[in-house]
């Protein structure tokens, strides 16, 4: 009796969706300032690596932040994975910005 060989199971590899952020900011203002290092130590600790942050300052470019339809900042649009969404203000309510960013009841 012959035995047939055994598949083996290959650990499934890791799916990592990359979290695609523009935060539009008013130069170096204190709100602008401070929404950044908000942001950035958010991305750190729930992201990781999993993420590109595009700062666009609406002072040079003003034109884009109209295109876009920014009235006010600081201002935060996760763009991709969808469904899209928007925060505004210094992005200091974490639970708020995770609940943008889609992840739902992670803050600490």
């Amino acid at each position: 009796m012959s035995q047939r060989p055994r598949k083996r199971k290959l650990p499934a590899a890791a799916v990592t969706t990359e979290v695609l952020l523009r935060l539009y900011v008013a130069g170096a203002a204190p709100n602008s300032v401070l929404a950044i290092a908000n942001l950035e130590a958010i991305c750190r600790e729930h992201l990781k690596d999993g993420y590109q942050l595009e700062v666009v300052d609406v002072l040079e470019h003003p034109r884009r932040a109209m295109a876009d339809g920014v009235l006010v900042t600081p201002s935060l649009s996760k763009l991709s994975p969808g469904p899209a969404s928007n925060v505004v203000g210094n992005l200091s309510d974490k639970a708020k910005v995770l609940l943008a960013l889609g992840m739902r009841g992670k803050a600490r």
